[in-house]
């Protein structure tokens, strides 16, 4: 009787590669997420969720706006659009604990050290 060969493994199908489209509609279910995990006060879902993120930025680096169809400008509107509602929700969480801790600690007599964003 004949021997048969049979491999130890299947070879690994070849990775998709991630199309534009497609990384903003990741970006915008990472940034779902992370509402999720605002709400939920999730400190696990929030890093993991900033970490999706700057993958994805990285990757959406290169791409102008004049790369852009009528589909993508969509997405990256949208994407946009949910960040900016979470940037609110994580301001709004600060600003409730900010005021927390200075009702437990009283009025404060020294320089109140604010937080700005650096604008390019």
């Amino acid at each position: 009787m004949p021997e048969i060969l049979v491999p130890a493994r299947r070879p690994a199908a070849p990775e998709p590669v991630p199309t534009l489209a497609g990384n903003l509609r990741q970006m915008i279910a990472v940034l779902e997420r992370e509402r999720q995990a605002l709400a939920a006060l999730d400190a696990d879902g929030l890093i993991g969720a900033a970490q999706e993120k700057e993958t994805l930025c990285d990757a959406l680096a290169a791409i102008g706006p004049q790369m852009l169809d009528g589909e993508t400008r969509t997405l990256a509107e949208t994407a946009r659009q949910l960040n900016e509602v979470n940037r609110r929700v994580r301001n709004l969480l600060a600003a409730n604990v900010a005021a927390r801790i200075e009702a437990l600690g009283g009025s404060r007599r020294g320089r109140r050290a604010t937080y700005a964003p650096a604008r390019a």
